[in-house]
C-alpha cells in the first residue's frame, strides 16, 4: 500500500509503498477513505511522542470501510463504514472497566502507538470496544475529523466542562480543537468568547458562534478582557492550544468556582506551566483535564450532527491528497490555515 513515511524525528517526509497491516485476532484492518491532518500528527514526527518507533506511518483522525475483520471480532464485518476514536482502549483495565477507555492502561493510538492512517490501510485494535458505525448521513470527510478534535473538544465542553445554557465560555487557542470546542459550546447554549493570534482564525469562529474575540497577540490584558466581557470571568474555559500562556489565561480568567479544561497538548517547554494556585485556592476553581473520548459516547455526538446542532465540515478549510502531506506536516507550527485539512485522495 501507499503511505506517508519519515524514517527520523524532523527529518523528510515521503510516500513510499509498504506492506498492507493485518489485523490481529481481536482487530480490523480499515480502507482508509478520509483522514485529517492534525497538529498532533506534528508533534509526533517533531519527536514528542516516546511511543514513536521509527520508521513511522503517522495519522489518527479516518474514516473507512473495513476491510478485513480478525477471527474474534463480533460486531462488525467488511463493508462497514467506520470511525474511531484516536485513544482505543483495551476493554480489560480497570479503566476499561470503569467506562473511562481514554485514559485506558494499555491504551492503543493509531499514527503513535503504531502505524496510523496516512496509509491506504490502518490496523485498528480492539475493534468491537472501539469502531464506531458511521451513518450514511455524515460524509467521510466530516467524520475524519471527529476522532481526534471534534470528540476531543466534545468530551472537555460537555462531560468535563458540564457547560449549559447560558454560561459564559472561554476558548484559547482557536486551532481545529478550539473551533471545535466554540461550536460545541455555542449548541449547548453557552456566550463563547474565542481567543487567538490570527484576525482571519477569528472571524472563523466569529462564524461558528463566538460572541465575542479577542486577538492575544495585540491585546494587552487578555484576562481583563475576557474579565469584562463575562461580567466577572468565564464560568469554563478551555486551553485549547497547549502553552503556558494560554494555560495561565485560562485559568486566570475563571470567575469563582469557574472551571478550568486543559485539552491542548502540553508538550516540550510548556509541559509544566506556571499557575495562579493562589486564585485556585482562594476562588475555589477547578482544573480539570480532558483526554479523548469513550466509543460509546459517539452516539450523542452522531445524533447533534444529524440533527443539524453540530457541523463539523464548517472546520474543514480544504481537502488534499495523500502527497500533500509530505509538505504539509512539516509546517504545522506555522499556523497558516484557519481550518482543518483533510486528505480524501490516496492514488
Amino acid at each position: 500500500m501507499r503511505a506517508i513515511v519519515y524514517e527520523k524525528f524532523q527529518g523528510p517526509v515521503t510516500v513510499q509503498n509498504v506492506a498492507d497491516p493485518i489485523p490481529k485476532s481481536h482487530g480490523v484492518v480499515v480502507q482508509v477513505t478520509a483522514t485529517g491532518l492534525c497538529r498532533s500528527d506534528w508533534h509526533g514526527w517533531m519527536g514528542h511522542d516516546p511511543d514513536i518507533e521509527l520508521p513511522h506511518v503517522p495519522g489518527h483522525e479516518l474514516a473507512g470501510i473495513v476491510a478485513a475483520v480478525g477471527k474474534d471480532v463480533k460486531n462488525f464485518k467488511v463493508g462497514d463504514r467506520v470511525t474511531v476514536p484516536f485513544v482505543c482502549g483495551c476493554g480489560t483495565c480497570p479503566q476499561c472497566h470503569s467506562g473511562n477507555h481514554q485514559v485506558c492502561d494499555h491504551q492503543t493510538q493509531p499514527g503513535f502507538t503504531h502505524w496510523g492512517s496516512f496509509a491506504e490501510y490502518v490496523a485498528l485494535d480492539h475493534a468491537d470496544i472501539n469502531l464506531v458505525k458511521l451513518p450514511d448521513a455524515i460524509s467521510d470527510v466530516a467524520a475524519a475529523i471527529l476522532g481526534c478534535r471534534f470528540v476531543t473538544s466534545f468530551r472537555a465542553v460537555v462531560d468535563q466542562g458540564m457547560v449549559q445554557g447560558g454560561q459564559f465560555v472561554a476558548v484559547h487557542g482557536c486551532g481545529g480543537v478550539g473551533l471545535s470546542a466554540i461550536m460545541i459550546a455555542n449548541a449547548q447554549g453557552a456566550q463563547v468568547i474565542a481567543v487567538d493570534i490570527n484576525d482571519e482564525t477569528l472571524k472563523m469562529a466569529s462564524d461558528l458562534g463566538a460572541m465575542a474575540t479577542i486577538n492575544a497577540a495585540s491585546s494587552k490584558d487578555v484576562v481583563g478582557q475576557v474579565r469584562e466581557l463575562t461580567n466577572g470571568g468565564a464560568h469554563v474555559s478551555l486551553d485549547a492550544l497547549g502553552s503556558q500562556a494560554t494555560c495561565f489565561n485560562s485559568i486566570a480568567n475563571l470567575r469563582k468556582r469557574g472551571k478550568h479544561v486543559q485539552v491542548g497538548l502540553m508538550t516540550g517547554d510548556h509541559q509544566h506551566p506556571k499557575v495562579p494556585m493562589d486564585k485556585v485556592l482562594a476562588n475555589e476553581l477547578e482544573i480539570i483535564g480532558s483526554h479523548g473520548m469513550q466509543a460509546f459516547r459517539y452516539e450523542a455526538l452522531l445524533q447533534m450532527i444529524q440533527e443539524g446542532k453540530l457541523q463539523p465540515e464548517k472546520l474543514v478549510e480544504r481537502t488534499i491528497s495523500l502527497e500533500d502531506i509530505c509538505s504539509e506536516l512539516p509546517i504545522m507550527d506555522s499556523f497558516k490555515n484557519r481550518g482543518v485539512l483533510v486528505v480524501d485522495t490516496f492514488n
